[in-house]
């Protein structure tokens, strides 16, 4: 399972340290409760970086050998894959290209600070505090051994003084602001095998799509888009194959099922469900 950051909102002033077991993906014993391991991404979060994306189980092999992975993509713009039976580090790759709060991970997974600082003038970090990937459902392919996810390219700049209280108003108490410059969303598709990725298919639309993705045994890849489309791709090469114009944001993660030996693909978003049939 996977937590969140320090504190309810962010607080600059917390002593230093670690802050465990923030922002941390945890291995609990299901009997008993007991903690068997855990790994923590980003020690003394100051962005907001919770570390609640949805991780997927891989069994497969690393680097040649057979392993039991655990593969992320994390809120903080690094992909992740350990060994699950002990949490042990194995990789880690940005997925962030204007990435800047962290110069890399060193061999025990830590990040390397690079001293980004919330003070009262702030400091513009990357990615923002909602994350380059948040908590819709990545996917995997088991045949050709592809980790597809959602990524968001924005910045934001932070500040260790706090907004003022306006009534009315949405108030957090966390001296964040935007940073103003317009957001990219990204479908990545990475590559196991190769450790990089396999191709990364820039969104359309001013929307934040915030649904899951979807991959079939079939190497299809099914998603709703930043301009309101349900989208079908080629799984291995990223290529669209087909959309459908839904008119509202998609918010959820779409489904596959089979009646009578036909298989269907569905999306809910908004207060409705679309339906279709695979020919």
């Amino acid at each position: 399972m996977g937590d969140g950051q320090p504190g309810s909102g962010l607080r600059w002033r917390r002593p230093p340290g670690d802050d465990l077991y923030t922002s941390c993906l945890l291995a609990l014993d299901p009997d008993t409760g007991a903690l068997k391991w855990y790994f923590q991404f980003s020690p003394h979060d100051l962005y907001d970086y919770d570390a609640v994306q949805t991780p997927v189980i891989v069994n497969g092999s690393f680097k040649g050998q057979p392993r039991k992975l655990i593969v992320t993509a994390n809120r903080n713009g690094f992909l992740y894959i350990l060994d699950r039976t002990n949490g042990k580090f194995l990789f880690a790759k940005p997925f962030m290209n204007t990435q800047n709060w962290a110069k890399g991970i060193d061999e025990n997974g830590r990040p390397i600070p690079a001293g980004l600082t919330p003070d009262e003038n702030g400091v513009r970090v990357c990615p923002a505090n909602g994350g380059a990937t948040n908590w819709y459902s990545p996917s995997y392919d088991s045949a050709i051994h592809l980790f597809y996810f959602r990524s968001f390219e924005a910045c934001a700049v932070i500040q260790s003084k706090a907004k003022p209280f306006a009534e009315g108003n949405t108030y957090y108490s966390t001296g964040i602001r935007v940073a103003g410059e317009v957001g990219k969303g990204y479908i990545n598709a990475f590559d196991l095998d190769k450790l990089d990725f396999a191709w990364r298919d820039l969104q359309i639309g001013r929307n934040k799509g915030w649904g899951g993705v979807m991959s079939t045994a079939t190497g299809l890849v099914a998603y709703g888009d930043d301009a309101h489309n349900f989208v079908i791709l080629d799984g291995h090469s990223g290529k669209p194959l087909w959309h459908f114009h839904v008119g509202q944001l998609v918010h959820a993660s779409p489904m596959s099922y089979a009646v009578n030996g036909k298989q269907y693909f569905a999306i809910a978003t908004g207060g409705d469900v679309f339906s279709f049939a695979l020919p």
